[in-house]
């Protein structure tokens, strides 16, 4: 090589390692050290695309370089929980030691393993340094209710770190750093919230019955695919209503979470007024006494309620923003109407089965058993179909009928679920 060419290769991989490239470089190391949670690229604001599965706000994350995971995004939540932990390489966790978690549901204490050390990623959102609960298995089981993997839950470290918009229309979360919000009129109303272990609440949702006001304490629940849960325990002022179907309300850490559903005639949220909201009054030995500090608070409000709302979470200055959607508000509070439990399955979460027939219900009528597998619903491949929409047709509304492909082991039988309202 010449004298002039040695120079021109020399330019050339000066211009290809200009200041940018080296700027870049340097960005790039600095967040690999930087520690907690900030927005990668020197960003002040960042969008976020999601997706809601039976009430329940879906984020895309990676772990430690992982392939995306389906995260539930929950506002209270302490640590960052890997609910399945199959969707990480063992190796690529360092667990150091065992725990045992206690939290809702009518079941013993489970295990998990803390890991050290690890990296999340979310959109340009990036967190290093971190702690995780890794549960030694899927003991909530949230694939088989919303029909998609989820891998886990993190929330309340997104939510101190920034303030929080939720667009439910959009689909869209956008994340600000601290101090470059500013509350505006046109994005809502404005209430305060008390940030209390982890949890935010608010005291801005009234019960109102026979003419009479209740304020109440609840805490803002992301991760609750429900309207309004009420703990009777806490309060003796809060009745159970006259027409009341006894349920399995959910699912939580340590198992299944037993109670009764009923409607509140009227809530306040707020300026907004909500009728015939179909709330949960969970049994107390599998939710009230397993709350610290439970009399402190009421209950909680959960995505049902939450999404005929834009929310904007400021935990740093205490305040929540509020803006109703309108065709949202006008939505009516239903619950199924057909008393049949249902989960996914299969490989690719693409079967759905019969879990649980309730007694005297129209999906017992249609002589429907557990263990019972869907193939069509109204002339519709059910594999072709979401657990969303599965949901939404039963609960189309009293008198409304589903026809019905079922396949009972190995024989297929065709029969029709004539839906009734039952709270």
């Amino acid at each position: 090589m010449n004298a002039i060419n040695r120079l021109l290769v020399i330019w050339l991989t000066a211009v290809a390692v200009g200041p940018a490239t080296i700027y870049a470089q340097k960005r790039a190391d600095y967040e690999k050290e930087r520690y907690g949670f900030f927005l990668t690229d020197n960003r002040k604001k960042l969008r976020i695309p999601f997706e809601v599965h039976s009430n329940l706000i879906i984020v895309p994350v990676q772990v430690n370089d992982s392939d995306t995971l389906n995260f539930i995004l929950d506002t209270g939540v302490s640590t960052t929980i890997i609910t399945d932990p199959t969707a990480l390489i063992p190796n690529s966790l360092r667990l150091t030691r065992k725990v045992t978690i206690t939290g809702a549901g009518e079941g013993e204490a489970i295990e998990a393993y803390v890991a050290i050390g690890n990296t999340l990623n979310m959109y340009g959102m990036r967190a290093n340094q971190q702690n995780m609960v890794v549960l030694e298995e899927d003991v909530l089981k949230m694939s088989e209710f919303v029909g998609i993997p989820v891998h886990g839950i993190f929330g309340y470290e997104v939510f101190k770190n920034f303030v929080v918009t939720i667009d439910f229309i959009q689909r869209e979360l956008t994340l600000r750093e601290p101090g470059t919000y500013r509350y505006k009129k046109r994005h809502g109303d404005i209430y305060p919230i008390t940030i209390e272990d982890t949890k935010p609440f608010t005291h801005a949702v009234t019960l109102l019955a026979d003419g009479r006001e209740q304020p109440i304490k609840l805490a803002i629940d992301t991760g609750a695919g429900h309207a309004l849960l009420l703990n009777r325990s806490s309060d003796s002022r809060i009745e159970l209503p006259e027409k009341v179907i006894y349920t399995q309300l959910g699912r939580g850490l340590n198992g299944v979470i037993n109670g009764n559903l009923g409607r509140i005639e009227m809530i306040k949220i707020g300026k907004h007024e909500l009728g015939n909201v179909v709330a949960s009054f969970p049994d107390s030995t599998s939710f009230g006494i397993k709350l610290p500090n439970p009399n402190t608070r009421q209950g909680n409000i959960g995505c049902e309620l939450l999404r005929r709302f834009k929310i904007t979470m400021n935990y740093q200055d205490e305040y929540m923003v509020i803006k109703g959607i309108k065709r949202k508000l006008r939505e009516k509070f239903e619950h199924d109407m057909s008393g049949l439990e249902l989960k996914a399955g299969g490989d690719d979460l693409k079967d759905v089965y019969v879990t649980f027939v309730m007694d005297n219900s129209p999906g017992e009528q249609a002589g429907l058993l557990p263990g019972d597998q869907l193939i069509f619903m109204n002339n519709r491949a059910v594999r072709n179909m979401t657990m969303n929409e599965i949901y939404k047709l039963l609960q189309k509304g009293p008198g409304k009928t589903v026809d019905l492909l079922v396949k009972r082991g190995e024989d297929l039988f065709i029969t029709q679920v004539t839906l009734k309202r039952m709270i």
